[in-house]
């Protein structure tokens, strides 16, 4: 059964909820554990969407699309194994929040990316096994500096400034995560446009990998990778990620 989950304000009081129908019910308890759909429920219109989850762990992957892979190296070769790094969680931030950037000079990119959020503690988990481990999936940004990744030659630093990682606007259960579009607008215009059958490594295989690393706890996300198209952000753009059965992220520029 598909869920759409939603973290989101109303009367200055945060929940989570369950989406379906231009509403979003309250979710009482643990949406990782036990929990309950209540009555209450409220137009989405008139709630503010955050960050879709709070995660402890944020871990990316980088190289994950031989066409973005051939953007940045004229003799691109498919790595032998998922190359990923963290990123810090302070980078998080909700749908129609600013993207602000610290360095004006700086060439700062959008990504866009599945990502996934887990719902389960996993270490060491089988590919096969992988699926219920994850709670769901959402659209992601992986706001990148790209003249600090080339300064530092690791990426962490580039990618971890606040407002660099926005997320949302829902959770999504039980999605094929193998054959989702992947889409990037910036002021309307198509940037990216590619689909997750194109990806070196596929979902259950990056968690799997991952898992055998660290310890995956409930909302810790992953974000899984960026096709080709990826460009700069300006003061005054609006960047919009869509990724077919979750829905669009959208944030401004500043």
């Amino acid at each position: 059964m598909i869920m759409k989950w939603a973290r989101f304000k109303v009367r200055n009081q945060e929940y989570y909820g369950v989406v379906d129908k231009g509403e979003v019910a309250v979710v009482k308890g643990n949406i990782f554990g036990d929990y309950e759909i209540t009555t209450e429920k409220y137009p989405l219109s008139q709630v503010k969407l955050l960050a879709p989850v709070q995660p402890g762990k944020v871990i990316a992957v980088g190289l994950n699309y031989f066409s973005h892979i051939g953007e940045f190296h004229k003799n691109p070769r498919i790595p032998e194994e998922p190359v990923i790094f963290m990123v810090s969680p302070t980078a998080i931030i909700g749908p129609e929040e600013e993207i602000i950037l610290p360095y004006q000079e700086h060439e700062i990119h959008h990504e866009a990316e599945l990502t996934v959020v887990i719902g389960k503690e996993a270490k060491d988990v089988k590919v096969a096994e992988v699926e219920k481990y994850i709670l769901g999936y959402t659209c992601g940004n992986d706001v990148s500096d790209r003249d600090l990744q080339k300064m530092d030659r690791q990426w962490t630093r580039a990618k971890s400034f606040p407002t660099f990682k926005p997320l949302g606007p829902y959770i999504v259960s039980d999605l094929n995560p193998d054959e989702l579009q992947v889409k990037a607008r910036v002021n309307g215009q198509v940037r990216q446009n590619n689909t997750t059958a194109s990806m070196i490594f596929k979902v259950n295989q990056l968690v799997s990998f991952i898992s055998r690393i660290m310890t995956l706890y409930p909302g810790d996300i992953i974000l899984t990778g960026t096709p080709e198209g990826v460009g700069p952000l300006k003061s005054g753009n609006i960047c919009e990620i869509e990724i077919a059965g979750i829905g669009v992220l959208r944030n401004s520029v500043k």
